[in-house]
């Protein structure tokens, strides 16, 4: 995929005005980023994966003769990966959790179903694509660091046309443990071989900030993800970024940043 849009089928969703009105920009603050990489959430942060999300669940729900859930209430239950995703959505569904046993069936279910409907209605944000090509031109290394299962991580870059951006990811099962944990942040750092005080997050929940708060990493968050329904001017981040694009405004390479 190209600067000029996103590749065919592809859509960019836009920023709704509550979303816009959130964003305060950091970079009108004065606020700038001297890193030597920069690493990125997913889902609500780089592409807007909700419709395969909520249309995978509630096939789920369907074949187990269990009601569907609006689609809102499934973007608020994402974000812990995908068997927290599957639990709380039984749980809501029939008013009663699964235990291990039933998850681990509901589990495996769910992802042949995810796999199937991955990038049919996954739309990238408005500024991905601007952004990420501006920041790799200043020589900054990109990566993903996302909860959700490694396995579908490159189908989703590759469908969306930005997989030739980052130079890792780093899925749910990669490290030893999944955000608010500090553990992917730190895995991103050590492939890229850079400090994580020079390593930016930048997500759109509690998870992406706590994770970069632990590891050391500076953080920003976007207003238009997925924050399991809180807002994210609560969240101890360096600041709101209204897209992608704002982002490459407010980082510079710092060379001096990478580990010999």
């Amino acid at each position: 995929m190209n600067a000029e849009g996103p590749p065919r089928g592809v859509h960019c969703s836009p920023l709704g005005g509550s979303a816009a009105a959130q964003a305060a920009s950091v970079g009108a603050h004065g606020t700038r980023f001297a890193v030597a990489a920069v690493a990125f959430d997913l889902d609500g942060t780089l592409l807007d994966t909700i419709h395969d999300l909520a249309a995978a669940v509630n096939r789920l729900l369907a074949e187990h003769a269990m009601a569907p859930l609006p689609k809102a209430t499934v973007r608020d239950l994402v974000g812990k990966g995908i068997a927290n995703l599957v639990g709380r959505a039984v749980a809501l569904s029939r008013g009663a959790a699964p235990d291990s046993a039933e998850l681990g069936v509901l589990l495996a279910r769910y992802q042949a179903i995810y796999a199937e409907q991955l990038g049919r209605e996954t739309n990238l944000f408005p500024g991905v694509v601007e952004g990420l090509a501006r920041m790799r031109d200043a020589g900054l290394a990109l990566a993903v660091v996302t909860n959700k299962a490694s396995r579908f991580v490159a189908p989703h870059l590759e469908h969306a046309g930005i997989a030739h951006y980052f130079a890792t990811t780093v899925g749910g099962d990669d490290a030893p443990a999944k955000k608010p944990d500090a553990a992917p942040l730190r895995l991103v750092a050590q492939r890229l071989g850079v400090a994580t005080a020079r390593l930016l997050m930048v997500g759109d929940s509690g998870n992406d900030a706590l994770a970069a708060r632990a590891a050391g990493c500076p953080v920003v968050v976007v207003p238009y993800g997925y924050n399991e329904g809180r807002p994210v001017a609560s969240l101890d981040a360096d600041g709101i970024v209204a897209s992608i694009a704002e982002v490459a405004d407010l980082v510079t390479r710092a060379d001096d940043a990478l580990v010999r």
